[in-house]
């Protein structure tokens, strides 16, 4: 069931209805984007809350690709190594190992 959350950016406050289980997640979320909503005000550039929300909007979006192309990356890399190690076993598998180098 949802309840209603109250979080602060900027000053203003805002109400949300959330399930009990995500609220702290919506809390959370809220924090941050005040404190990037802040930094990008306080650095004077950008003037007016829709414009800050807009830059906030497009950096934490930004930030979130590059962290899902990492992770994209990862998982080419590790998806490389299944397939090495799988080619390593496969040729071990063939080759005789004298009795003197076995594990014992």
């Amino acid at each position: 069931m949802s309840e209603p959350v109250k979080v602060s950016i900027l000053d203003r406050e805002f109400m949300f209805a959330a399930p009990a289980e995500e609220r702290d997640g919506l809390l959370e979320s809220a924090r941050q984007l005040d404190a990037r909503m802040r930094e990008i005000r306080d650095a004077g550039k950008i003037v007016g809350m829709e414009r800050i929300a807009i830059m906030a909007a497009l950096n934490i979006t930004h930030e979130m690709l590059q962290a899902q192309n990492h992770a994209a990356g990862a998982e080419v890399i590790e998806t490389r190594l299944r397939d090495l190690d799988a080619r390593i076993d496969d040729y071990l598998d063939g080759v005789e190992v004298p009795a003197e180098l076995q594990r014992r």
